[in-house]
This record gives structure tokens, C-alpha cells and sequence, in this order.
């Protein structure tokens, strides 16, 4: 499995950035995916994950409300619309895959086997 995660960039406070992963190698048909985040000297923070075949979405506290996961079967793509970006906001972002939904551990870093390379987002205050 290769991801590719694209879309990073510098943006102000307040405004709106859309991450993209390309995902290809296998049919993902009950995998999780996910996106986390990272910032230097900190671990990986869970941010969103969405289980592919059916698209059931959760969300970390901190961006309820404000970013929303996506897939898109057809084109084998996973999306991060991030709206209302914030400073804190600031990091490397990562989506990962994982070969089967696990209820409980979605949020774990540990439990993602597959990992793109990680597409940098800047807020400006």
C-alpha cells in the first residue's frame, strides 16, 4: 500500500485548506485511514479517521466542527477539508492506512501500518 498525502501550504488564521491522500496497492475495502498531525518534539496527534466502506467519520476534539473527512472510492483518494484553521493548527499532517477498522484504536498512531509522507500546513496568526 503507497499513500500520498498532498495539499500542505501556508494560510492565515481563519481560512481554509483541503488535504489530499492518494491511496493505492490494494482494494481498502475495510480499512481505516486516517490523518494525523505532528509538530517538532511532540508525538503524532490523531486528527480524523474514516472507515472506507462505509464511511463512518471521527473526529478529534480539537477540530470537531471545523475539519471534515472524505473518500472518494471511485478514485481510491481520502480528503481533509480543514475550514476555521487556527496557529495551533500548525504541523506536518499525515494520513495513514490501516488494513482492518478497528473500533477502538482508530485514534492510535500505533495501529496504522501504512504512512504517507507528510504534507506540511502553516497558520499564520
Amino acid at each position: 500500500v503507497q499513500l500520498q498525502a498532498s495539499g500542505g501550504g501556508l494560510v492565515q488564521a481563519g481560512g481554509s485548506l483541503r488535504l489530499s491522500c492518494a491511496a493505492s496497492g490494494d482494494t481498502f475495502h475495510n480499512y481505516a485511514m486516517g490523518w494525523f498531525r505532528q509538530t517538532p518534539g511532540e508525538e503524532r496527534e490523531f486528527v480524523a479517521a474514516i472507515r472506507w466502506g462505509t464511511g463512518s467519520t471521527h473526529y478529534a476534539d480539537s477540530v470537531k466542527g471545523r475539519f471534515t473527512i472524505s473518500r472518494d472510492r471511485a478514485k481510491n483518494t481520502m480528503s481533509l477539508q480543514m475550514n476555521s484553521l487556527k496557529p495551533d493548527d500548525t504541523a506536518v499532517y499525515y494520513c495513514a492506512a490501516r488494513a482492518r477498522w478497528i473500533v477502538s484504536g482508530y485514534a492510535n498512531p500505533d495501529n496504522y501500518g501504512y504512512w504517507g509522507q507528510g504534507t506540511e500546513v502553516t497558520v499564520s496568526s
